[in-house]
């Protein structure tokens, strides 16, 4: 097929690069022979600073290339919103440069945007790490230091099969589809963010925008996890930034996880050697249908508990920042 895309394109892959040329040409090859017949593309490559020979190999390119060179580096955030911004597609797909992408990677991602309808937030997908063979993405979760971390579940084969969609609060920006307005509506990527949680970031704000955000069980990609320069400088720095931004909902996120079901059976097993504990008659009501998966929140106490515990984790975190 032709790469030529005349007018305005379906797509349009946004990907920011900083050196590691062999990688970067490695992933174009990859896109190029991976895309559908009859689907329309860009590819916008932001260089954001390289010294490597990178700049001398894009001036070469053609369509459906389109190059955005930044003066220095920016970082993340900011080479992909420069990209982004001068997008035609309807959707946008951001990919790293560091991953290897085969044929059928694309088109589940576009039936789970589709499924969604105007809910649709962030589509992400399977990513298996390159050098292990092993999953490193089918989501995003929240650690038990408050940090966001990769679901590394492997989906079902009823999943696969009847949902192949799950929903999950956040994906990574490693590769992603949104639609171009949706990330205009969201403002982009927040550039206060350097090299990390950029992501985390906007599908938290597409799900207080009523957004729903998904990976397609269906879509695999290979990733060369982590292989950017100075990918993990700023972790710390942008986590707390980010669970200072979010807390209330990181309690939320962090109270679904197995620690709190303990606390719930905890809870239970103390009431049954001593009911007259009990102050609220109300909370072991809430603690069953917590159990039973009826109600999505823990009780109170077990809230009361993560909020606490995210106290000690902003204490470390300010501890170590100031050193």
């Amino acid at each position: 097929m032709s790469d030529k895309s005349p007018g305005n394109p379906q797509i349009s892959v946004v990907t920011p690069l900083f050196n590691c040329l062999a990688v970067t040409q490695a992933m174009v090859a990859s896109l190029r022979a991976s895309i559908p017949a009859g689907i329309s593309y860009e590819v916008i490559l932001v260089d954001d600073g390289s010294t490597d020979g990178t700049r001398e190999w894009l001036a070469g390119l053609g369509e459906p290339f389109r190059v955005v060179l930044n003066d220095r580096n920016l970082g993340y955030g900011a080479a992909t919103n420069r990209g982004a911004a001068v997008a035609r597609g309807r959707i946008l797909a951001l990919l790293n440069n560091d991953l290897v992408l085969g044929c059928g990677w694309l088109e589940p991602m576009l039936a789970v945007l589709k499924s969604l309808g105007r809910k649709a937030g962030l589509v992400g997908n399977i990513q298996v790490n390159a050098a292990s063979g092993e999953i490193d993405h089918s989501g995003i979760v929240i650690g038990p230091k408050f940090k966001p971390e990769h679901d590394r579940r492997p989906p079902g084969f009823a999943s696969l099969l009847l949902a192949p969609a799950r929903r999950v609060f956040a994906v990574t920006g490693a590769c992603v589809l949104i639609r171009t307005n949706t990330w205009r509506s969201l403002g982009g990527f927040d550039e206060s963010y350097i090299n990390g949680c950029e992501d985390i970031d906007l599908c938290l704000r597409a799900r207080e925008a009523g957004l729903k955000n998904a990976v397609a069980l269906r879509s695999r990609v290979l990733h060369h996890v982590s292989s950017s320069p100075g990918r993990k400088l700023r972790d710390e720095e942008n986590t707390r930034r980010l669970v200072l931004r979010w807390r209330p909902q990181f309690v939320e996120l962090a109270s679904r996880t197995a620690t709190s079901t303990e606390m719930v059976r905890e809870y239970f097993w103390k009431i049954i050697e001593e009911p007259r504990d009990i102050v609220d008659t109300a909370e072991p009501i809430r603690a069953a249908s917590f159990l039973l998966r009826l109600r999505h929140l823990p009780p109170d106490f077990v809230l009361i508990a993560k909020d606490k515990e995210i106290d000690h984790e902003l204490a470390h975190w300010r501890n170590l920042l100031s050193h």
